[in-house]
């Protein structure tokens, strides 16, 4: 049995205004919600095979189209990631802030934070355009060096740390953390633990609109509200 959402048109068979609203609700819950977005073209095949055969080109159109909007969907949902060393030297060319994702290999949340939080295609395509985006492997055991100091690995028990992560997150080490540079490469902010979809693109337009320099967090939530739809930021 199928549960319909709220205000979708159910076996509606006018050419020009079923092509308008399927497209309009495809489109639109792309950018909120994929499961909503499923359960519309379900509905609309569903609707196909209702109708007669003149009444599938407009149909296969709309598939199509869909099918285009997913996959650049798709494209936008990768963030481009820098080494700490290439995003330095590229904030000395052309300044932005720099974002530092700090996580293990063998951290469990740092990859539901990739899939979850990382892999939402409006946090991303921000990230791209306003910050250098960095991985950073708390764990790596390579020499890093920055502005003229070298930062290590430090081997302690079956694990260890690099020193360039204690720096980062002010000598608390827990994984995921995350951490914003400005432009003169000074830590803004470091935050620690898993941060939810709806929560990051917040705490990132607060950051990377350079809000924090005129407003108080909550000032700035009080005037926001995020993109990301409270079911897919929850995640």
């Amino acid at each position: 049995m199928v549960i319909f959402p709220k205000n979708i048109p159910v076996n509606y068979h006018g050419n020009s205004q079923y092509i308008k609203i399927y497209y309009t609700k495809i489109q639109t819950s792309l950018n909120k919600n994929r499961k909503y977005s499923y359960i519309c073209i379900y509905i609309f095949i569903q609707n196909i095979f209702f109708m007669g055969f003149k009444r599938w080109i407009p149909g296969i159109a709309i598939l199509l189209i869909f099918s285009g909007l997913h996959a650049q969907k798709k494209e936008a949902e990768n963030i481009k990631w820098y080494t700490i060393e290439e995003a330095v030297k590229l904030t000395r060319e052309e300044p932005r802030k720099i974002f530092i994702d700090v996580y293990t290999d063998w951290c469990g949340w740092c990859k539901v934070m990739d899939k979850n939080t990382f892999n939402n295609g409006i946090i991303s395509s921000y990230m791209n355009k306003n910050f250098y985006p960095v991985k950073f492997n708390a764990g790596q055991k390579n020499d890093i060096v920055i502005n003229g100091q070298t930062y290590k690995f430090i081997s302690q028990g079956s694990r260890g740390y690099h020193e360039l992560a204690a720096a980062l997150l002010n000598g608390k080490l827990s994984y995921p953390s995350v951490v914003f540079l400005n432009e003169d490469l000074k830590i803004i902010q470091p935050f620690n633990g898993y941060i939810k979809p709806m929560q990051f693109d917040q705490i990132m337009k607060f950051i990377g609109g350079n809000h924090y320099k005129t407003q108080t967090w909550e000032v700035f939530l009080s005037g926001y509200e995020s993109p990301i739809s409270r079911e897919e930021g929850n995640q």
